[in-house]
């Protein structure tokens, strides 16, 4: 039996109290808010507001024994169940209209050393800002992870996980020791069960599944225990400070030729640099091409500011960027500036604001920069009529140790991509749904219009997007889930075939 600290102490207070022992409730029910409560409506919602399911009831749980139960009473009544934790999910795989549990993880969200397994535990309602705080502030250690303080770590990690320390140190899935899940037998019997990386354990395919397989495939991750192989520290240590380059440009002094050499010269810099051990791949790059409407071009360079030599690779770096455009920025800036605060800094990287929170996201991996004729599509939509100020794209620099694991390690399949592109919209209005999604989807089905709609060398999960499932959209014959996993796949329907064998677990870019 597991009792936690604040366990044993609520006992010790009530024995000293005189309440008997057998009146304790340590494991009080998971709240359960129907239509009616007050909080019901305010909790619908995750960060994206184009979708709100009508669930019967909204689970909050507080600890894995109240997963247990919300899974149970889930598969006894025959109601489809979604799982949220941070609710940064870009699709509508938690809000559909057929789920009729949503369980909330938010309040599970401690982050602590676990000492008998030797490695860092993170609960699935943690933001990635409580992550790096504790594990800053406790061990001055970090994961590889993601530049939005406010994504949850649940839906975070088991997609595979990256950031600006990725190129440097592999996605956070490569320091993945184990899960805690909560599965559902054929039978019907909710359990708990953990799987590690360890070779010899039984339940080892459970944890591959979860080192980028994408959440609400296999149960419900109640804990995550973080460790790394192969360093001199159980996990990376944390920077002390970032060194960060801005530069803006605006879209009055851009041609075509200007334009499209920024981002040809992005491609080919990491189709040169991002081989693992590169010199360079302590330096993180982010170009973001506003459509014009935006006004803007913005380049991003980050790096641990005490790497030697590395303020003359981010130099380096924005003069290969740069070179024959003849473009000056109209704004640059290069600060140092503290990494926890960088890290943690409240809507960093978030899409839109507090009103304007409808968008599409939709993305793609690359091996390689992209063709003339790409370049040329990606002009002509970034300058056409339809595009909103708050549309545009990002090229984000990866590859580095991300290739250095090979693709069957981990349920990762692109480890040889050295970029991740994202194709994007924002709107605050219900009424330019349809106007925002047409602009989006256009872009995206023309750039990649010799491969049927979609990027060959395939999507990250964590990047949801239901059109790739859409045959409307995807033309190319490929399932979306191939898009996503690859040649992991197969090996990935074997588990969910194992672990799962009802299918409670599911959603439109599900593992089948």
């Amino acid at each position: 039996m597991n009792l936690s600290r604040r366990t044993v102490l609520a006992a010790t207070g009530a024995l000293a109290a005189g309440i008997p022992p057998a009146k304790l409730r340590t494991t009080p029910p998971a709240v359960a808010i129907r239509p009616g409560d007050r909080r019901y409506e305010n909790l619908l919602r995750g960060n994206n507001f184009r979708f709100a399911g009508r669930p019967d009831e909204i689970r909050v749980a507080t600890n894995a024994d109240q997963v247990v139960g919300a899974v149970s009473d889930a598969v006894r009544g025959d109601k489809r169940i979604a799982v949220r934790s941070g609710g940064h999910c870009f699709e509508n795989l938690t809000a559909g209209p057929d789920v009729r549990m949503l369980l909330d993880l938010g309040p599970m969200n401690g982050v602590g050393y676990d000492e008998r397994r030797r490695a860092f535990f993170v609960e699935p309602g943690a933001t990635l800002g409580e992550v790096y705080r504790a594990l800053f502030k406790g061990w001055g250690v970090t994961v590889p992870g993601g530049g939005c303080p406010g994504v949850g770590a649940g839906g975070h990690i088991v997609g595979g996980g990256y950031g600006p320390l990725s190129r440097r140190y592999g996605s956070v899935v490569d320091h993945l020791h184990g899960v805690e899940v909560v599965v559902a037998d054929r039978d019907g019997r909710a359990r708990r069960v953990v799987a590690t990386r360890e070779p010899d354990d039984p339940n080892r395919d459970l944890w591959w599944a979860h080192t980028g397989g994408g959440g609400g495939n296999f149960g419900v991750v109640t804990r995550y225990w973080l460790r790394s192989e192969n360093m001199e520290s159980e996990l990376p240590p944390s920077p002390q400070n970032m060194l960060q380059h801005v530069l803006f440009w605006s879209w009055e002094q851009l041609t075509e030729t200007s334009f499209t050499g920024l981002l040809r010269n992005f491609g080919a810099w990491h189709e040169r640099h991002s081989a693992p051990g590169s010199a360079y791949q302590g330096v993180y790059g982010i170009l973001q091409p506003s459509h014009r409407s935006g006004g803007t071009v913005m380049l991003v360079v980050q790096a641990d500011a005490d790497l030697p030599g590395i303020a003359g690779r981010m130099s380096e770096f924005i003069v290969a960027v740069t070179a024959g455009t003849g473009l000056t920025p109209v704004f640059e800036q290069r600060d140092t500036l503290s990494w926890l605060h960088r890290m943690t800094w409240p809507g960093s990287g978030e899409a839109g604001d507090v009103v304007t929170r409808r968008y599409k996201i939709k993305a793609g991996y690359l091996t390689r920069g992209y063709t003339e004729a790409q370049l040329a599509t990606i002009y002509r939509h970034l300058t056409n009529d339809s595009g909103g100020p708050q549309a545009g794209m990002l090229l984000i620099g990866y590859g580095g140790q991300v290739g250095a694991v090979r693709a069957p390690a981990t349920a990762i399949a692109q480890r040889d991509a050295v970029m991740k592109v994202v194709y994007q919209t924002v709107w605050a209005n219900e009424a330019d749904d349809a106007a925002s999604l047409a602009w989006v989807r256009e872009f995206y089905r023309d750039v990649y219009a010799t491969s049927g709609g979609v990027p060959p060398d395939g999507s990250y999960i964590n990047y949801a997007d239901a059109d790739l499932a859409d045959p409307a959209w995807n033309t190319s014959g490929i399932p979306a889930q191939r898009l996503y996993h690859g040649d992991n796949y197969p090996r990935l329907r074997r588990i969910k075939a194992t672990w799962d064998p009802r299918g409670v677990f599911r959603h439109a870019l599900s593992i089948e």
